[in-house]
């Protein structure tokens, strides 16, 4: 009987060590292209929101422990995870783009890029990461809802169920409320690190 469960042992730990393996030779593989496709997505997303730019560029005085302070501060549950400098040809800022979790969706975090210019005017933003209600959350995709936060100044935006009485009303997508609120509560909190940090130009 002893042997038995010695010989089972054994045969248990080969096969687990040699699982560990293949998911590490797996991993050793895909990892490079997975890096590669994600950043490629990035990229995209910029472009979106910085259509005229020639390049970007990491804005080096990122921390992200402040941000997440400066979040808690303003009273956001979202993340701001990345920041690049918009360029132009001649390698002259023309804004930023703020990359935010936001952790309010009805399904699941969704995380985006919102563009800002150097004079905070918002030029849209472009979502790379969703999880919303197909036909109804996962309109936020659509131009129909973004469209609302491009080329407009605000210190924040709020939503309202109805046609816009303003320009910082942004109006809601029809059956998706807890979504359309999570967007602009993102685009707020880009606003709000924008205005703390990188307002007046880069360091």
């Amino acid at each position: 009987m002893n042997k038995k469960i010695v010989h089972d042992a054994l045969i248990l730990t080969a096969f687990t060590l040699v699982l560990g393996f293949v998911l590490g030779l797996v991993y050793d593989i895909t990892k490079e292209p997975i890096a590669a496709a994600d950043a490629k997505t990035a990229q995209a997303a910029y472009q979106k929101v910085f259509a005229d730019a020639d390049s970007f560029e990491a804005y080096e005085s990122f921390d992200k422990e402040a941000a997440a302070s400066l979040m808690e501060e303003n009273g956001f549950a979202d993340e701001i995870t990345d920041v690049q400098i918009a360029k132009d040809g001649g390698g002259a800022p023309m804004g930023y783009v703020v990359t935010v979790t936001a952790k309010d969706g009805s399904q699941a975090n969704i995380t985006f890029s919102v563009g800002i210019t150097n004079d905070g005017i918002v030029n849209g933003y472009s979502i790379t990461s969703i999880a919303e209600t197909p036909g109804l959350g996962d309109k936020a995709k659509n131009d129909e809802f973004s469209s609302q936060f491009a080329g407009k100044q605000a210190e924040n935006f709020s939503v309202v169920k109805s046609a816009p009485a303003s320009e910082s009303e942004i109006e809601s997508i029809s059956g998706a409320t807890i979504t359309s609120k999570a967007m602009t509560n993102g685009v707020n909190a880009c606003i709000t690190y924008f205005r703390n940090v990188l307002e007046g130009g880069a360091e």
